[in-house]
């Protein structure tokens, strides 16, 4: 397989520096360029035509989610990852709604952005677990149309205990392994049932189960 090309798109000189030097260690990772704002970040994108892109979201000049608009409408097969230290609700949801493949924040570990970075270049959306908490949260305060009881029951009957366990945890935003810790059972236990709610929800990823949960009146068990 070829390397993931990766592009970086922030104004701290020093942080890019730092993070492209811990990305070039992943024998599949290549950093093919680095901007410090967002004109230069899409003229490079444009002319590099990354696989992925690690956006700041607060740059001088063009603004973060500007750039992250007309990145993603010059590359659409780009997908393009917010890298932030911005833990706001809003500005993930706008992130969001603008075509971010991903939305993280600045102080996670090396592990879990390599595996950000790779999910996000398979196609995958990829949030940072406490900002999951902060979008469930927006929906609930911005009253958010709850499901019926009828159609709760619905879909509660799709799932079995053990699922709608673990969809409670993805709304607190646990991680795998504070899932298997908190119901006792191997992490891969978790793996399978997350896919098995995907798959019957027909969703593609944790944050919409969260969403999910909250829209349809699932978020807290009776």
């Amino acid at each position: 397989m070829s390397n993931i090309r990766i592009l970086l798109i922030d104004d701290h000189s020093l942080f890019r520096s730092g993070v492209k030097l811990l990305l070039m260690r992943q024998d599949d990772f290549e950093v093919v360029g680095e901007a410090a704002d967002g004109a230069e970040g899409l003229k490079r994108a444009t002319s590099l035509k990354p696989d992925v892109i690690l956006l700041d979201l607060n740059m001088p000049g063009l603004s973060g989610l500007d750039t992250l608009q007309l990145l993603v409408q010059e590359l659409p097969d780009c997908a393009v990852i917010i890298l932030t230290v911005s833990e706001e609700a809003a500005e993930l949801a706008q992130a969001l709604s603008y075509g971010a493949r991903g939305y993280l924040l600045k102080n996670m570990d090396v592990e879990a952005l390599t595996s950000a970075i790779r999910k996000a270049a398979a196609g995958e959306p990829v949030i940072d677990n406490q900002m999951t908490v902060k979008l469930v949260e927006q929906f609930r305060q911005h009253g958010t149309n709850v499901a019926s009881h009828k159609e709760r029951d619905e879909q509660q009957s799709r799932l079995t205990q053990r699922e709608r366990e673990i969809m409670q945890c993805l709304v607190r935003g646990d991680s795998n392994k504070a899932i298997a810790r908190t119901l006792n059972v191997a992490e891969s236990t978790v793996k399978i049932h997350v896919q098995n709610i995907l798959k019957k929800l027909d969703l593609t990823s944790r944050v919409q189960i969260a969403v999910y949960a909250v829209e349809h009146g699932l978020a807290a068990e009776e």
